[in-house]
């Protein structure tokens, strides 16, 4: 009896050993997963704009900035072809100071005129004046030749009478340069004014044509906003405006895109020319097929964190359709290049198998 409890104690003493000498089986690794999403795409959300757009804002004004009346204005959500009117302006204001202004510039001409003929009258008065003391010079030298057969007191006279009229002669040509050099004066300041008042009517009649703003290429019009009271409402006719203010958008429809942003961990996933799937999230039935025309190299921080960063892609729609409109809310997929070779690259390493623990000896 106390051998066979022997044997069996042996016995469980060797089972509970190689138990213990007994390998772990080994770890495996989860299979990698994309980071690309479903069907080895990359989504990203955005939103829809045109590839060209224009804004229409209120002229600015050669002069004193005054605020301007809209009296015509192109309804929200309309097509427009080149040339058509977008918006008028009331044209009363520009149109007086052009009239004002071109007013200016005839009397300035009929100034310049009457003083041309002022200086031509003062010119020949000064001439005949310059002429009748020419002659008196020459009367006075004859009469200085005959200082020998005349008395003393005659021959002093007509010295002195020459004296005299060398010098009325001489006081009279400087006299007239003078005059000359201020009526070129004169004139050169009539003149002046002239071009100023030319330069006014210029940018008056300017301004006037600026009153009416016109479609560069067609598109879809898209009305600004703007604070009426407290509240914020559409721009309308009839409304008072001031220079520079934003009017309306003209979108061209015809060539759309989205701006999209990506996540800094992905950003070696996107690039450009990769095809992609565009979908409104506003008509989910809706889908269009795109390109990544470009990713910005620069990332910009996040409005929540500092730490996150986005890059924008802008993705090109192929195709129109009267829903894809600007300001939609879009998804796109993009489809990444070996999206497995990127997953296994950016996948955590397995672990591998842990080594058997050695038995301790008795």
């Amino acid at each position: 009896m106390p051998v066979r409890r022997l044997m069996l104690w042996l016995s469980l003493v060797v089972l509970v050993a190689a138990c213990g000498q007994a390998p772990e089986p080994a770890a495996t690794a989860p299979p990698p997963s994309s980071p690309t999403g479903a069907g080895g795409g990359l989504r990203l959300t955005g939103t829809v704009e045109a590839v060209r757009s224009r804004t229409v804002a209120v002229p600015r004004l050669a002069g004193t900035a005054t605020p301007m009346i809209i009296t015509k204005l192109a309804k929200a959500g309309t097509r427009v072809a080149p040339g058509d009117l977008l918006v008028e302006f009331d044209p009363q204001e520009q149109q007086r100071l052009a009239y004002d202004r071109r007013a200016e510039l005839i009397d300035l001409d009929a100034q310049i005129e009457k003083k041309r003929a002022e200086h031509t009258a003062a010119e020949a008065k000064d001439r005949t004046g310059l002429v009748a003391a020419e002659n008196d010079v020459a009367r006075a030298r004859l009469s200085v030749r005959t200082n020998d057969l005349i008395a003393r007191i005659e021959a002093e006279k007509n010295t002195l009478s020459l004296e005299q009229a060398t010098a009325r002669l001489a006081q009279l040509q400087t006299t007239s340069a003078l005059k000359r050099e201020a009526a070129v004066a004169e004139l050169q300041i009539l003149q002046i004014r002239r071009e100023r008042a030319e330069r006014a009517l210029r940018y008056a009649e300017k301004n006037a044509e600026l009153m009416e703003i016109r479609a560069p290429f067609s598109g879809l019009v898209v009305i600004k906003t703007t604070f009426r009271g407290s509240n914020i409402v559409e721009i309308l006719e009839g409304d008072e405006v001031r220079p520079g203010i934003p009017i309306m958008d003209i979108v061209d429809t015809s060539s759309m895109a989205v701006r999209a942003r990506v996540n800094q961990a992905d950003a070696v996933l996107v690039k450009a020319g990769q095809p992609a799937t565009i979908r409104l999230d506003g008509f989910p039935e809706l889908s269009f097929k795109g390109r990544v025309e470009q990713v910005t190299p620069l990332a910009t921080t996040s409005a929540l964190s500092q730490v996150v960063r986005s890059l924008t892609a802008m993705v090109s729609i192929d195709g129109t359709h009267p829903q894809l409109l600007p300001d939609l809310t879009a998804s796109v997929e993009v489809a990444t290049d070996a999206p497995d070779t990127v997953a296994s690259r950016t996948a955590p390493s397995a672990p591998g198998p842990t080594p058997p623990p050695t038995p301790k000896g008795r």
